[in-house]
């Protein structure tokens, strides 16, 4: 089962040098705190200084890996993804890492982000005379870096940085080196930390960095290469960072766990202030707060230390039933959200009831969250969600749906409330989002304004490849 009214962040990306440890079993745990980045499939790739081996699948990390196939990927460097699809679909071959045998010996590579010029790029590779298995723009880079100019894997991934334009963070896994490579607008997160053993790790999220008991932990900043190797961490600025940095707001509003940092903030921080921020734009005589789980949770401790109205759960989740790959019966798929949330009608009953939720993409799961709350007893519904409409597409790896799917393009905030059936219905304004955010730019709102931070196509399609290699 599949929640399309939530944006759907690309994936997670892990790389590791970890001397005299089983590597794949840290990258198995390290991917394991990223699921939450991506629920299609997942892959681990790890090298032993001669060759590189690699096992990938559609599934969950749990269930793409075993003892059995952990077992063979021996060595001290890793790379590992967790994988949503935003260009190519949800499919075996769009799996990730991707790795290929070069004149230099193998590499492999994992992506998170997208490509705007990807099929200008993809032409280019074809051109050279080179097949393409997959429809990912993944796939994409890993050919251009193994036919790349330099004498050295750091130059060549230098000399391809200038040619994609849009969102990548990289990990690039080497016979005996692991890369990890971010764009020069910094859209897409990725850390990097030391290992108790010594060795470094880089991933998406802070949080996966800890939970490997890493310390030391930095981002890598915009347009850097900082190889992990047998010898000391070495970093390179490869390219300048671009005038005006374009970080993804939706890492604090939804994507990210809440023990992550990003831009150097803890997000459960930032979600409490846009909560606080809620409280203070629009004000509502209400007697209980209540989030739509997980990430909606700090926001809802704000709003209600701001309003003084008392938090409280409303909404019980099955955090597993998203995580499915069985599709519910007909009678099951009319239970809708009913099958991930229940509500909890003793807080609710003849309650005047104020919502936190995260953001709305399709509009297709506010309403029946609203009726389960009408069906529990809450005498008024005040719906607030801490991010302004998201009325614009996403083209740098974010899957929030096309312009004609966005609710908030097609319909006006009155007609949202009605079709929604909240009493009230208020966005969080762009200036309060900043202002919880606390930094007045650097920051890519495209999805809200329309205002994209690097030119798009926007005819483009995350399946756009596919009909190439029906």
């Amino acid at each position: 089962m599949e929640d399309k009214d939530v944006p759907s962040e690309e994936c997670g990306i892990l790389g590791i040098f970890a001397p005299n440890e089983a590597v794949s079993r840290m990258a198995f745990f390290g991917l394991y705190a990223l699921q939450h980045r991506g629920q299609e499939a997942a892959g681990i790739a790890v090298a032993d200084g001669t060759a590189i081996r690699i096992h990938k699948d559609v599934g969950l990390v749990a269930q793409v890996f075993n003892e059995g196939n952990l077992a063979p990927l021996t060595g001290h460097y890793a790379i590992g993804h967790t994988r949503y699809s935003t260009t190519g679909s949800s499919s075996k071959r769009n799996a990730q890492p991707f790795l290929i045998e070069t004149q230099f010996g193998p590499i492999a590579a994992a992506h998170n982000g997208n490509l705007v010029n990807a099929a200008e790029l993809r032409q280019e590779v074809l051109k050279r005379g080179v097949g393409l298995y997959s429809s990912s723009d993944s796939e994409v880079i890993t050919m251009m870096l193994a036919g790349a100019e330099g004498d050295t894997w750091d130059d060549r991934i230098r000399n391809c940085m200038p040619k994609w334009r849009g969102a990548y963070s990289l990990v690039i896994l080497t016979r005996d080196q692991v890369y990890a490579v971010r764009d020069p607008w910094g859209f897409r997160p990725l850390s990097v930390g030391r290992l108790p053993s010594g060795g470094h790790a880089a991933a998406s999220e802070s949080g996966a960095l800890r939970t490997l008991g890493c310390n030391s932990i930095r981002e890598v900043k915009p347009g850097e290469i900082i190889t992990l190797s047998n010898t000391a961490l070495r970093v390179r600025q490869a390219i300048p960072p671009a005038p005006q940095l374009a970080r993804c707001t939706f890492e604090h509003i939804y994507f990210s766990r809440p023990d992550s940092f990003w831009d150097g903030l803890l997000v459960h921080e930032v979600r409490q202030r846009l909560g606080e921020e809620l409280a203070r734009e629009a004000p509502v005589d209400a007697e209980v707060v209540i989030p739509v789980p997980d990430s909606s949770i700090p926001a809802a401790i704000g709003y209600a230390r701001t309003s003084g109205i008392p938090y409280n759960d409303g909404f019980i989740k099955n955090r597993y039933i998203g995580r499915t790959f069985i599709q519910p019966t007909d009678s099951l798929r009319q239970q809708g959200v009913a099958m991930k949330f229940l509500a909890i009608e003793e807080n609710l009953r003849n309650k005047r009831v104020v919502v936190l939720d995260d953001s709305i993409v399709r509009g297709t799961t506010s309403g029946p969250l609203v009726r389960l709350l009408r069906d529990a007893g809450a005498r008024e519904i005040h719906l607030r969600i801490t991010c302004p409409p998201i009325a614009h597409p996403c083209f740098m790896g974010v899957d929030m749906g096309t312009y004609e799917e966005l609710i908030a393009h097609r319909l006006t905030l009155e007609e949202i409330r009605d079709h929604i059936d909240a009493d009230t219905l208020h966005f969080l304004s762009l200036d309060g989002m900043m202002r919880a955010i606390g930094r007045p730019s650097g920051y890519c709102n495209a999805c809200f304004t329309g205002v994209y931070p690097i030119d798009v196509d926007a005819q483009g399609t995350k399946t756009g490849f596919e009909k190439a290699i029906a």
